[in-house]
């Protein structure tokens, strides 16, 4: 792909260490580009990791995790992007295996992802962790990812409601991260429907088409730890800016003891009036939902 100057896509960016005097041991990327010198179509890809491991080992993990899957996007040619997606968090789970062995301070180091990738106006995912992206249409907030950990492992055998997970002691026991001896299984399921979709019918809509208005939001376990679903749909959807919605996200979070590190990117589908307001977002027009 070439990178491009001008993102297609509406988009803010913000990471808090929280209150606890910790390091930040989240990263994230975010890039623009075009397809190809052949194909303009216009492409953003981010990436939210979330680091795990003590003695400064998360922060490497999470970066190594970061560089590694945004450089095997950005060497693909766009045209299979679910393979590209595995092939790349693959290599960064393995890359951060072998940066750790036989250094004992950061032995164990592992690191969360979660990938959203716009090609024209078709979204793609990938993750394991739990770091989580959500769908904001309308007046509605849907996670379209699943986490991997012992709590969403429970709540789907019934072992636990809701409500009890929310305080649950074994809230942050992770299932699945890169850097593991043995490849994490990457997650493609994207869940859409309110009503109980299988496997295959969410690994189905991969591709799913983005309409104008549409946002989708990465985020660290720091927000949604404390910050419940309505309430990131509300502070969205009252904010006129993405910058003073992830402005409120993140605050909203410490406000409430901002245990952890926060990361949010927020990526809006721009309305027809934004993209004339701006005409160096050429050849944007021709990829708005509903435009051939």
């Amino acid at each position: 792909m070439i990178h491009s100057t001008n993102a297609h896509l509406n988009i803010a960016v913000l990471s808090h260490p929280g209150m606890t005097g910790k390091n930040n041991e989240d990263r994230y990327a975010v890039s623009s580009y075009t397809v190809s010198k052949d194909d303009a179509k216009p492409v953003v890809f981010a990436v939210v990791a979330d680091g795990i491991g003590g003695h400064r080992a998360g922060e490497v993990a999470a970066e190594l995790a970061v560089n590694y899957i945004s450089q095997g996007v950005f060497e693909s040619n766009a045209y299979k992007p679910i393979k590209i997606l595995q092939e790349a968090i693959e290599d960064a789970s393995q890359a951060i295996a072998a940066h750790s062995a036989g250094k004992a301070e950061q032995e164990g180091m592992g690191s969360t992802c979660a990938c959203a990738w716009v090609i024209g106006n078709q979204l793609y995912t990938a993750h394991v962790g739990d770091s989580r992206i959500y769908l904001i249409r309308g007046d509605k907030i849907k996670r379209i990812t699943k986490d991997h950990t012992w709590v969403q492992e429970a709540m789907d055998k019934g072992i636990i409601t809701t409500e009890q997970a929310h305080d649950h002691p074994n809230v942050h026991v992770i299932r699945r991260y890169l850097g593991s001896i043995a490849l994490p299984k990457v997650d493609f399921r994207m869940w859409l429907l309110d009503e109980p979709e299988t496997d295959d019918e969410a690994n189905s809509n991969q591709g799913f088409k983005l309409e104008t208005a549409d946002i989708i939001l990465l985020c660290s376990d720091g927000l949604t730890d404390l910050v419940w679903e309505d309430e990131i749909l509300k502070i969205i959807r009252s904010k006129k800016e993405l910058k003073s919605a992830a402005n409120v996200l993140v605050n909203t979070a410490n406000e409430r003891g901002g245990h952890d590190n926060i990361t949010v990117i927020l990526m809006e589908v721009p309305k027809l009036e934004d993209t004339q307001k701006n005409k160096k977002k050429s050849g944007f027009l021709n990829w708005l939902p509903g435009k051939k």
